[in-house]
Order: C-alpha cells, then sequence, then structure tokens
C-alpha cells in the first residue's frame, strides 16, 4: 500500500490508489446503458449520477496532486447524470488511471492543495481519494450486479482514515452518510462501508 518516500514530507507514506482505481475502471466500462437509473447505496445518487461523480473526482484529485486547479472543472462532479457525454466510460477510466499515476509522486504529498474548492494538506487529499474510489467502487458493485474486489492495504489505509472522523448527521443525504451498526463479525470492508453510511449487507 505504501512505500518508504523518495521525497517529499520526513515519513510521509506514498498511497498506491492503483488497485483500487483499476477495480474501478472495470465497474465503469461494466455499466450498460439501461443501469444508469438505477439506484445506488448513496441515496441521492442513481448508476449514472454517481459515475459522473467519480469522474468529477477523478479530476478534482488529479488536480489536488499536482496542487493547481483544474481548467473547466466547474461543476463536474456534482453527481449529475445529464453531464455525461457520448464516450464517457473510456473518459472516466483514463482520468481513474492519471488519478492512480499523480499520487505515485512524492511532490503530490507536499504542503497544502485543494479540492473542491477545499483547502487541505496533500497527504490528507490522498487518502480521500483512496476513500472516494473504493467506496463507490462498492457503491457501483453493489447497485449493478458486478464483482466488487476488495484490495485489503486499501481498505485497511481507508478504514483508519475514516475512522478518525465523524461525518455529521446533515449529511445524510450526500454521498457518505452518518455511520451505522456494522455485524458482529464485520469484515474490515464491511466496517469502512459501516463508517461511510452503508449496511454492508442490504440487499
Amino acid at each position: 500500500m505504501s512505500r518508504p518516500p523518495r521525497g517529499g514530507q520526513p515519513g510521509m507514506d506514498i498511497l498506491d490508489l492503483g488497485p483500487a482505481t483499476a477495480t474501478m475502471r472495470r465497474l465503469v466500462l461494466g455499466i450498460g446503458d439501461d443501469q444508469l437509473a438505477l439506484p445506488t447505496p448513496c441515496t441521492a445518487y442513481t448508476v449514472g449520477d454517481l459515475v459522473e461523480h467519480v469522474g468529477g473526482l477523478a479530476l478534482a484529485f488529479t488536480g489536488a496532486a499536482h496542487h493547481r486547479s483544474v481548467p473547466g472543472a466547474d461543476g463536474i462532479g456534482e453527481g449529475d447524470a445529464s453531464r455525461l457525454e457520448d464516450g464517457w466510460r473510456h473518459r472516466i477510466v483514463r482520468d481513474l488511471e492519471v488519478l492512480a499515476g499523480a499520487w505515485r509522486s512524492p511532490v503530490a504529498y507536499d504542503g497544502m492543495t485543494a479540492a473542491g474548492g477545499v483547502a487541505l494538506p496533500g497527504a490528507v487529499a490522498a487518502r480521500i481519494a483512496l476513500d472516494e474510489v473504493v467506496v463507490h467502487g462498492w457503491d457501483l458493485a453493489r447497485a449493478t450486479g458486478q464483482r466488487f474486489e476488495a484490495h485489503p492495504p486499501s481498505v485497511a489505509a481507508c478504514l483508519e482514515f475514516v475512522s478518525g472522523f465523524e461525518v455529521p448527521p446533515e449529511a445524510g443525504d450526500g454521498p457518505f452518510g452518518p455511520p451505522v451498526p456494522p455485524p458482529p463479525d464485520a469484515t474490515d470492508l464491511e466496517r469502512l462501508l459501516a463508517l461511510t453510511g452503508r449496511d454492508p449487507r442490504a440487499r
């Protein structure tokens, strides 16, 4: 999941977003046009809305890794399926691959950056990006009946990250809702999902 840095901040872990983005890329390519209106575990988002959100976050967090804003990104990623253009699958797949590559650079973790208009440390932005890809990958797999491949080191990093903050109750209609009780015998993935407001065993 991480390796000793060759630059950047002392003691900083470099996250590998590659496995999570590879899973997300496969899921995006497997979504049919007839599935775009299906509901997802993100109650405010259909499949199409969530895919558009994923495409936007790939751009925003790539920009965060490069410490620069993304030209023309206003409104992208807000969760609006009507923004999906012809060829959106291959565009999002490409942008996810670029996202993973951007966070392999130690420079990405230096100092402060911004994503979605929010200023935050580079190391935190990397963890948010990974968490978004992992959890929303599960959302899309569950909504479209596809297989979800959990990468244990990615899940562990996300679980450590989300365990350290509370989601406010007013976030219940957003992509990440208030935590729910995990099953007593929950796996790490199920604990992560419960912490982000999902019932990991609901059908």
